[in-house]
């Protein structure tokens, strides 16, 4: 395990601690590289049989004219948009987690070519979250109820080559839009909520998510006529497990030989992975320093409604909503980044989507291994 770690660009310590000194996306890149991966070659059966049925759903270059492009947001509920998710998401350089709690998921999708440009997933916020507690005095006993009418963007971003036309900030100005926030009116207005069966008002009034490498280049100058739709709130501790779950199947494998259960399940919460590898690492006798990775995310706040600290903190009753329609924020992407960058930019004419192909479907004998 030392010696991969040190491949990965980690250093140990004289006190037996991890450094890691990360300068740039492509090293951060490198260092997910193996979870995705993982996740990949675990989902080749799936894919070998799946790939072709929805790789005619992404885009070649020269099926994009960039003034045609018209975008729509669809809420995956069917199989189909289920299964179109999944592949996508595989793009990704960071691993995906079904999430937990509370979840949205959608496609955005260019309906002058029926082509999928990118993905939105929202699930339920973490509890506690310093970057954005220390935004609100939460009244006694109100903060849990609070936390809840917002959400954590999972997965944001555009699918190639809409993402060479920055398509990412078009997904990330419809995660502020008011269709958004009518779609989770509409799931769950009047549903009890699982752990303790409360109904808890149906209202949505902030987004709360980090970057995947440092500073954001996405979120960062995201605004809408001078409107700030992400907010930076700083950085994480640079804590996480994403570098050590390639160990993951083995930390559970000696944990359950110790007699010591890792199973998840009902009532268990997120921090399942966490929970279990600082157990492991502590029965291992290494230092819990280990899930110190460096990585420090920016954070982002997008402010769904106006009065967002006088609600939050108790001050005021009802949210009084940002009128942000999804029409109106097309358009502005559309002359603000979309067609300038279209000019400028070579290269996302030639993409062919049997890249996907090779991104996804690794050679047998490495999948055998």
């Amino acid at each position: 395990m030392l010696e991969r770690l040190k491949e990965l660009g980690f250093a140990i310590t004289e006190e037996g601690t991890l450094w890691s000194p990360w300068v740039d996306k492509e090293r951060l890149r490198q260092i997910h590289r193996p979870s995705s991966q993982l996740e990949i070659m675990a989902r080749q059966d799936w894919l070998r049989r799946y790939l072709p049925q929805y790789l005619p759903f992404f885009a070649d270059g020269d099926e994009i004219t960039p003034e045609r492009i018209d975008p729509a947001l669809v809420e995956v509920t069917t199989e189909q948009h289920h299964n179109l998710f999944r592949v996508a998401r595989l793009l990704w350089s960071i691993p995906f987690s079904k999430g937990y709690g509370r979840r949205l998921r959608f496609l955005v999708v260019d309906r002058s070519n029926g082509k999928l440009i990118g993905l939105l997933a929202l699930q339920s916020p973490p509890l506690s979250f310093p970057a954005r507690d220390r935004l609100f005095r939460y009244p006694p006993g109100k903060k849990t109820e609070l936390v809840n009418q917002t959400m954590d963007i999972q997965t944001l971003g555009a699918v190639p080559p809409y993402d060479r036309l920055l398509g990412g900030k078009l997904i990330g100005l419809v995660a502020a839009s008011n269709e958004i926030r009518q779609a989770y009116w509409r799931k769950y207005a009047g549903r009890a909520t699982e752990m303790e069966g409360r109904i808890l008002p149906p209202h949505l009034v902030a987004l709360t998510t980090t970057s995947a490498f440092g500073r954001s280049s996405l979120y960062n100058r995201l605004r809408y006529h001078g409107m700030a739709i992400a907010e930076s709130l700083g950085y994480t501790e640079g804590y996480g497990t994403f570098h050590l779950m390639e160990f993951y199947p083995l930390f559970r494998e000696f944990l359950e030989s110790q007699g010591i259960s890792t199973r998840g399940g009902f009532g268990t919460g997120p921090r399942r992975k966490w929970q279990t590898m600082v157990r492991a690492l502590e029965y291992l006798g290494l230092p819990s320093d280990w899930l110190r990775h460096g990585v420090k995310r920016e954070v982002f706040l997008f402010r769904l409604v106006e009065n967002l600290e006088a609600y939050m903190e108790g001050r005021e009753t009802e949210p009084v909503y940002r009128n942000l329609p999804f029409s109106e924020l097309v358009a502005w992407w559309r002359e603000r980044w979309l067609l300038p960058r279209a000019e400028r930019v070579d290269g996302w004419r030639e993409w062919r989507k049997e890249g996907i192909k090779s991104l996804l479907l690794l050679e047998q004998d490495k999948v055998a291994k």
